[in-house]
């Protein structure tokens, strides 16, 4: 029964939480407050990924056939700007809104461009309509120049605000395009900055990427490795940039299987596909994909599409030639020595996240299988040399694969008999390391909705008692003495330093599903702390992964969402799940409290769930273990000085 005090209280607390409550967000204040839900984060990464959104915009000018060369210019003060020779960004007085002109509309308003129609750009790169002013919004200084019609405007913002209207600075005669200049916000990503030798690779990739435009790059930043000054047109395409990039190693083929196909010719539909792919013994195989001159690094549909193609054609071609055992090859033998590259060009594309990191569109598959197996099955018939040696390595890989798998079921048989499996591991019942995982998960109480979540055949469990031990400030001996780590590494069949080998792994994925609170996110960096100085090559060959559990289940009548985190749920509860009871929020204090079908379909079900790669940037390993000596290691003076430069940037805290 409800006390008068319990009434009172509930009376008060209805008239905190009115209408006034609920705040809203103007477009640029929401990006500057997530901008990790538009760039990714406010990493380096992130950082780079505004100069590539600035640059895809002019690359769209020039694969639509209006600009024929780009221009990339590093500053010595931190601006970096982008310049082309397109039709520039329209100027006149927007129909929707008289009073603000298009090229401030662009800049300062979410899901605004010229590119949703489709009428003036076929395919494009920047189809969210939040590039510019995603940018405009995270720079404290933008300045837009636009030569249109012999006339030259200008404009400036910080930190998404127009400074002053849009204005007509003088006069144009033999200049046309875009100029974005601009310099991104400290307050976001403190006190990183751009760096020239990844902006240069920037540039060069995107000339590759379309035969027909000219990049110029310059830099006022001396950093010693990086040309100050250089221009790159390459007419061989994706043929050329393969062929840089292996030149010093040996191949199978003289040169490259390469092509390009119009899909206006073959399928009656906009767009086209270009690729090229080499097999070498001197390294191992990669893949790097494009959509529109945006690098899809998670792979998608035109990644499944290629493979599929060159899989089907070498099997067709050994058949051909009478050779039974080109049936054994799979796509991880064409894969694991084969260097491709595969660009498409298509119509509204589908990507995972803004960020563009995977390509999604279903109908991409089927144009990239289709135009390459053509292509594929003539060349592999004209050059029977190349194909010949290309087949002999193949079912090598092969029969390589077949062994190593055998002496695996061998050993893990074996491993099972004598170990007991170690500690509290719940291991999975198929033999085949491919398509396995293990979940590596904190306490019995996890473990135990996991049990049940679990795929029997293929998921595998290791439940850990609290937080291991962290590596960087152990000695070797307590290291090796320590029940949980030794639990691991038998778990995963492997041993730890220069001991460890790949192919000794008994997991495809290893997963760490921690609670989603800061305990968790201890226990996180401790483990990958534990991989990344234990077994590093775990971490460069992609096997390891983070699990993301939600933080809320919101339900109303028979729908239900999940939630990640405060802003979503709050996005949820503000728009309603379309039902017409009362809305329920459910919080999940941890992975013990969710039931089975909870835990399965948001964390653990490879068709529902979401995972995160734990990667080492190629383009600055030292940095990932300077950092990781700085948060993990023995000096806390490092930790205190790193949370004093970054403390401003935290948005929320778990207290």
């Amino acid at each position: 029964m409800a006390t008068p005090n319990d009434l009172f209280n509930e009376e008060q607390a209805t008239k905190d939480y009115n209408a006034s409550s609920i705040e809203v967000l103007e477009d640029m204040e929401h990006v500057r407050l997530r901008p990790g839900m538009y760039i990714g984060g406010k990493d380096d990464r992130a950082l780079h990924h505004m100069v590539a959104e600035i640059i895809d915009n002019s690359m769209d000018e020039a694969v639509a056939g209006h600009a024929s060369w780009i221009e990339v210019e590093l500053h010595d003060n931190g601006h970096v700007s982008i310049k082309d020779n397109g039709r520039g960004i329209p100027t006149d007085p927007h129909p929707k809104d008289p009073t603000k002109s298009a090229l401030e509309i662009i800049f300062c308003t979410l899901n605004a461009g010229g590119k949703f129609s489709g009428d003036s750009y076929q395919t494009s790169g920047g189809l969210h309509g939040v590039g510019s002013s995603v940018v405009n919004a995270l720079s404290d200084h933008l300045r837009v120049e636009v030569a249109r019609k012999k006339e030259l405007y200008m404009m400036e913002f910080s930190k998404g605000i127009p400074q002053a209207p849009l204005a007509r600075i003088g006069d144009a005669p033999n200049r046309r395009g875009t100029k974005v200049t601009f310099h991104p916000d400290p307050e976001i990503f403190g006190s990183l900055k751009l760096k020239p030798s990844r902006l240069f690779k920037m540039a060069r990739s995107k000339a590759y990427l379309f035969s027909g435009v000219e990049i110029r790059w310059k830099t006022e930043i001396d950093d010693g490795e990086t040309p100050t000054e250089a221009t790159f047109k390459f007419p061989g395409g994706l043929a050329d940039y393969l062929n840089e990039t292996l030149s010093t190693a040996n191949t199978y083929s003289d040169a490259p299987f390469a092509g390009e196909m119009d899909f206006t010719k073959k399928f009656g539909l906009p767009g086209k596909a270009e690729w090229a792919i080499n097999w070498t013994p001197s390294r191992d195989g990669f893949m790097q994909s494009y959509c529109n001159t945006v690098p899809t690094p998670e792979g998608g549909t035109h990644e499944t599409g290629f493979w599929a193609a060159i899989l089907k054609g070498i099997k067709a071609y050994g058949e051909l030639a009478s050779n039974k055992k080109a049936t054994q090859i799979t796509r991880e033998d064409v894969m694991s020595g084969g260097c491709a590259m595969i660009s498409v060009f298509i119509r509204e594309p589908e990507f995972v996240g803004q960020t563009k990191d995977r390509l999604a569109t279903t109908e991409a598959q089927r144009l990239v299988e289709n135009s390459v197996r053509d292509s594929f099955d003539n060349w592999l018939a004209n050059d029977t040399k190349s194909a010949g040696a290309i087949l002999d390595y193949l079912i090598l890989k092969a029969e390589e694969r077949i062994k190593r798998r055998q002496e695996k079921e061998t050993a893990r048989k074996s491993a099972t008999k004598k170990l007991r499996l170690p500690g509290k591991l719940v291991d999975c019942s198929q033999s085949a390391r491919e398509g396995t995982e293990l979940f590596i998960v904190e306490g019995d109480s996890a473990g135990g909705s996991a049990k049940m979540a679990r795929n029997r055949k293929t998921q595998a469990l290791l439940p850990l008692r609290g937080k291991i031990l962290n590596v960087l400030g152990a000695a070797s001996n307590k290291l090796n003495s320590n029940q949980e780590l030794s639990d691991l590494s038998q778990a995963l069949g492997v041993a730890t330093g220069s001991k460890f080998d790949i192919s000794d792994l008994r997991y495809d994925k290893v997963i760490i599903m921690t609670d989603a609170d800061v305990d968790g996110a201890h226990i996180s960096a401790l483990l990958m702390t534990f991989f990344f100085t234990q077994m590093r090559p775990l971490i460069d060959n992609g096997h390891l992964y983070l699990a993301q559990p939600p933080l809320f289940r919101i339900t109303q009548g028979a729908k239900r969402v999940y939630c990640m985190d405060e802003a979503e749920k709050n996005r949820h509860l503000e728009n309603g799940l379309g039902g017409r009871s009362k809305i329920d929020v459910s919080r999940f204090k941890g992975l013990g409290e969710m039931n089975a079908n909870d835990l399965k379909e948001t964390t653990m079900d490879p068709e529902t769930r979401s995972l995160i790669q734990v990667q080492i940037d190629e383009d600055e390993p030292g940095e990932t273990g300077d950092l990781v000596e700085r948060l993990m290691g023995k000096k806390p003076e490092l930790r205190f000085d790193y949370i004093q430069e970054n403390a401003r940037f935290v948005e929320e805290l778990d207290i």
